[in-house]
């Protein structure tokens, strides 16, 4: 084959030169032969059209007349696919009567919207009351003639209690309908409960004399027995869109003090409801009050027989720096810097052992002190903390008085943190904050919270603790440096003595009884904690004994230098609380600066029992200790009296110590 005529064209690289046909059309092809020499096969070669069929088999006549029958079947095959396509569909029926029924009844007519039309009336009565079909007015001149017994029947219900026997259901008129209950069981009603009976449920009683209440009443007890141990949190009164109840606030524009010490209470709130109502579910109304002297039972040196009970609260939002016990009902009283005061039933029977009847807060008043008075006949909680006025809680009538100042002795009674009521309830100590010449405490009474007199002993340091004597007409006052002054309401400043070997004197307390009510309070024990940890014992029966001759002498018949009878050094921290059990046989000491720091000491023989507490005993860092008198049921069972010991951890543990 003879090469075609090119033209060459300069090449990018190596100066090759690229060769082009000089007569190309569009649609030429071009082959390159291989087994040509270099110089053809340099060159590209141009063919006819006819040479395409060396590459697709067609290149003879024989091969466009194949390609032609090719196109003619695969139109064919086509042509029966788009027929197979159409046999497959079916074919579209014309509709029958019942579709075309269904339809009109479904979507309408033109016929039936003009009858729409025709038809249509703006009165609001029109079509609700209209004209009944000729069934319904044969039915409705069948029952005509039925007699009215046939027709109706009268629901008698259950058999109702005997009249008188069952306490009747409380129904609240302005309760909202959804608060209705969704089911009620008509059940209920013939369900008889006794409540005395039972002595679980002696807490659902309203009076000593409720006895039998049917399942309605039974019901709404439990409930409200559970909503007053469980109250309502605050997330679930705003998920139920309840609105708050309606608040007042004692605020400091009516005491004349600042805002610090507003006081909010709930209008339904329990914490305000007088004393019959805040105990009625508490079983302790039925209980007689006028309690005679126990029946003594001596104690064995040595070793103790005391018993863990329930607790009466688990860890709280602070530490419990006060407790206090009811001196008539078995109520404990308990307060801390969380500046809430709470009031637990002392119940450790189960199912719901020592529960909380209530809780008082106040705002911003970490609370210190707070105590019952000391008279079952008089139903106040005295409640201080550190700040320049102090709280009176009447839960007889619910009333709260605030007592701002102390009316001309404002300089020396900057707090009223610390406070002491007498025993017999006339007289209210509060240790003021001055120290100039040596410490003072003024003395309020305790009718009209107004000044009565005042203490001021000549002690280095101020006054360190003073302690009420058994009577109440006089107290025990520890000065910091170690002297001790005895002070008489009607006489003043009996004597002065001092306590052997004083370190930084930290806390007194007295108990027991010496058999001379007549001197110095009648108490006979007397203990002394310091800052090193030793506890020093005095018995003053052995004073009294030479106090005969010498009373009419100098310093009332009181040793100045006395001896201890023991001195104490089981504790090696500072000693923070010293109580005596209401029989003075055993003496509670404790520090708050190391764990489970806490011993009893056994008197008259001044002696440790050395089986309690154990190492396995849960005090932890003990803040408050308090001593109860039990239940005349427990003193017989051989109960002799029950401590609760409170720690920084909120805890409040409870024991009973048997003889």
């Amino acid at each position: 084959m003879a090469p075609s005529k090119t033209k060459t064209m300069p090449h990018k690289s190596n100066n090759h030169k690229r060769y082009l046909a000089d007569d190309v059309t569009e649609n030429a092809s071009f082959t390159i032969d291989l087994n040509g020499s270099d110089g053809e096969g340099k060159a590209l070669q141009t063919v006819n059209k006819s040479n395409d069929s060396d590459f697709e088999g067609s290149g003879s006549e024989d091969g466009d007349k194949d390609g032609e029958e090719e196109e003619e079947d695969s139109d064919a095959e086509s042509a029966k696919i788009n027929i197979e396509k159409k046999e497959k569909e079916k074919a579209i029926l014309p509709k029958d009567a019942e579709e075309e029924e269904l339809e009109r009844l479904i979507f309408g007519d033109s016929a039936g919207f003009k009858e729409g039309l025709d038809n249509f009336s703006l009165s609001r009565t029109a079509g609700m009351y209209g004209d009944a079909s000729d069934e319904e007015q044969d039915d409705d001149e069948d029952l005509e003639n039925v007699a009215d017994a046939n027709l109706f029947f009268f629901d008698t219900g259950p058999e109702a209690a005997p009249a008188g026997s069952v306490a009747v259901t409380k129904a609240d008129a302005s309760e909202d309908e959804e608060d209705q209950p969704a089911w009620d069981d008509s059940d209920d009603e013939r369900l008889v409960v006794s409540l005395a009976s039972v002595p679980q449920l002696r807490k659902l009683r309203e009076t000593a004399e409720d006895d039998m209440v049917n399942g309605k009443e039974y019901a709404r007890r439990l409930r409200k027995q559970y909503e007053r141990l469980y109250p309502a949190p605050e997330w679930a009164a705003h998920a139920t869109g309840k609105a708050k109840k309606r608040r007042r606030t004692m605020d400091d524009d009516e005491s004349g003090e600042e805002s610090g010490s507003d006081m909010d209470v709930d209008d339904d709130d329990l914490s305000t409801q007088p004393l019959a109502r805040l105990l009625k579910d508490a079983d302790i109304l039925s209980r007689n009050t006028a309690r005679g002297p126990a029946k003594r039972r001596k104690l064995q040196a040595g070793t103790i027989d005391i018993q863990r009970l329930k607790d009466v609260s688990k860890a709280g939002p602070s530490a419990i720096t006060s407790l206090s016990f009811h001196p008539t009902y078995p109520l404990l009283l308990s307060s801390g810097p969380s500046s809430t005061l709470s009031l637990h039933h002392v119940n450790p029977n189960p199912p719901n052992p020592n529960p909380l009847l209530t809780s008082l807060h106040i705002k911003r008043t970490p609370l210190t002190t707070t105590a019952f008075h000391p008279l079952a006949s008089d139903s106040r909680i005295f409640l201080s903390a550190r700040r320049r006025y102090f709280h009176v809680w009447n839960i007889a009538t619910g009333q709260v008085e605030k007592v701002t100042r102390v009316y001309g002795h404002q300089h020396e009674q900057r707090t009223m943190e610390h406070f002491s009521l007498s025993p017999n309830g006339k007289y209210m100590a509060l240790r003021g904050s001055s120290r100039k010449g040596g410490g003072v405490i003024n003395i309020l009474d305790t009718r009209t919270l107004q000044w009565a007199t005042q203490v001021r002993i000549e002690s280095r340091g101020g006054v360190a603790d003073f302690a009420w004597w058994s009577n109440g007409n006089g107290m025990s006052i520890a000065g910091k440096n170690g002297e001790v002054t005895e002070w008489s309401v009607q006489e003043g400043v009996v004597g002065r003595w001092n306590d052997e070997g004083a370190v930084g004197t930290t806390v007194i307390a007295l108990g027991g009884n010496s058999g001379r009510d007549d001197w110095i309070g009648g108490d006979r024990w007397v203990a002394i904690g310091s800052s090193s940890g030793v506890v020093n014992i005095y018995d003053r029966r052995a004073w009294s004994e030479g106090a005969e001759d010498e009373k009419l002498g100098a310093n009332g018949g009181i040793p100045k230098a006395p001896k201890p009878l023991r001195a104490l050094g089981n504790l090696t921290t500072p000693t923070s609380q010293l109580a005596f059990s209401p029989d003075g046989q055993i003496l509670a000491m404790a520090s708050r600066w190391k764990n489970n720091a806490m011993r009893l000491v056994h008197l008259p023989s001044a002696t440790v029992f050395k089986n309690w507490p154990t190492e396995k005993t849960p005090l932890g860092r003990i803040t408050a200790v308090a001593w109860g008198r039990p239940t005349e049921e427990e003193e017989r069972e051989g109960s002799l009296a029950q401590v609760a010991v409170a720690n920084e951890s909120g805890h409040i543990r409870l024991w009973e110590v048997r003889a």
